[in-house]
């Protein structure tokens, strides 16, 4: 996607060092800066303090971060069975920060397998950074065809419509080009739309604690010239009432092969309040955010949990013009924080997956007809 006229991904590898290049997320909207990761304790702090995140960012992120993990093991000089050893721990170290998104185990146990098929280090070296590579290549691709089959479906709302009003989308959270490695998962159907001439708004959730749809959300569509709105997260359901929302698409950072959906708490609100309202409630996803294993989305997808200040703090400028961002506490002093990244959607309460091979119910029959090879 263009940033300024200048075309980015979220990360990439650097040409001229061993090192991976990544956009520091947390100083948007009001800051754009990149970041050099030279080292695995580098990628696991980015991932874990949020420089980078969305699941297809995170789990591409994390490949990079496993070609930096093969140098480091490269440089040690083991036996190939002694450096494999090593590999898997860096890479446990890596899948040990966010332990919800699941294209992060995805990605690392890929380049772990392709690694052990290597007997030299030089070859375990040089498969790392190729695979980092196409793991990138693979999510735009597949984020860029969700946006060509999300298309058809905005584009057959849009015949419900009076001449020139435009089709109203709510989305929560950050799903845009930057929670992946380009064009997004949610917001990839929105881009192609706008692009094809389709009048199209967007209502955007805060999405409280981080702000990630204020700050991320807003800025993405914004550069792209997308109309939008920022709302409070609590402000879809009253839209929803008055006629005011046509669409719900989120992203997902797990969804279980019988059609959970893990997402950015307040999901499973939204997709409350549009089964009450008769408004389609759709996730957009990579077929790496599928968890073949886990059949039971609340029972067994693991809730991250993460610091109360989140929660307590906000972070914002005071002057519009100088960008310096300040932290201020919102909590009664003493009072205890609760933060709870994500929440479960069941696959009762949402009308379809829109995936890179096409659009299917939310239910293990569709997915695995979609997928047959899993």
């Amino acid at each position: 996607m263009l940033v300024d006229g200048k075309p980015y991904r979220t990360v990439w590898l650097e040409s001229a060092a061993r090192s991976v290049g990544i956009i520091d997320q947390r100083k948007l909207p009001f800051s754009f800066e990149t970041v050099e990761l030279t080292s695995t304790e580098e990628t696991a702090s980015a991932i874990l303090e949020m420089y980078v995140r969305g699941a297809g960012c995170i789990g591409a992120v994390a490949a990079h971060g496993m070609y930096l993990a093969s140098e480091e093991c490269r440089e040690k000089g083991l036996s190939s069975v002694d450096f494999d050893e090593c590999f898997r721990k860096k890479g446990n170290e890596l899948c040990a920060t966010r332990p919800t998104a699941v294209n992060l185990e995805w990605a690392v146990n890929r380049q772990i397998e392709a690694v052990r098929e290597k007997d030299s280090a030089d070859e375990k070296v040089q498969i790392a950074r190729d695979l980092a590579r196409i793991i990138s290549d693979e999510d735009a691709t597949w984020c860029k065809q969700i946006g060509e089959h999300g298309l058809d479906l905005i584009r057959s709302l849009l015949s419900n419509k009076e001449s020139g009003d435009p089709v109203n989308i709510l989305t929560h959270c950050n799903a845009g080009w930057l929670a992946f490695v380009d064009h997004g998962s949610a917001t990839s159907p929105i881009y192609a739309a706008h692009d094809a001439g389709i009048p199209v708004h967007v209502w955007v959730d805060e999405t409280r604690p981080r702000n990630q749809g204020a700050r991320l959300t807003a800025w993405e569509l914004g550069k792209h010239g997308v109309p939008h709105t920022v709302i409070p997260d609590n402000t879809g359901g009253h839209l929803m009432q008055h006629g005011m929302v046509d669409l719900v698409i989120t992203g997902t950072d797990r969804t279980t092969h019988t059609g959970d959906v893990a997402n950015k708490i307040g999901t499973y609100l939204k997709a409350l309040a549009a089964k009450d309202n008769g408004i389609p409630f759709y996730v957009a996803l990579p077929s790496s955010t599928i968890d073949w294993e886990t059949r039971d989305g609340v029972a067994g997808v693991p809730i991250e949990k993460r610091g109360s200040e989140e929660v307590a703090m906000v972070s914002g400028v005071t002057d519009e013009k100088i960008y310096e961002e300040t932290d201020v506490w919102i909590v009664s002093p003493g009072s205890p924080v609760a933060n709870y990244a994500f929440d479960v959607t069941p696959s009762r309460l949402v009308t379809g997956l829109i995936t890179e091979r096409g659009i299917c119910e939310a239910s293990e029959s569709a997915i695995h007809a979609l997928f047959p090879e899993k």
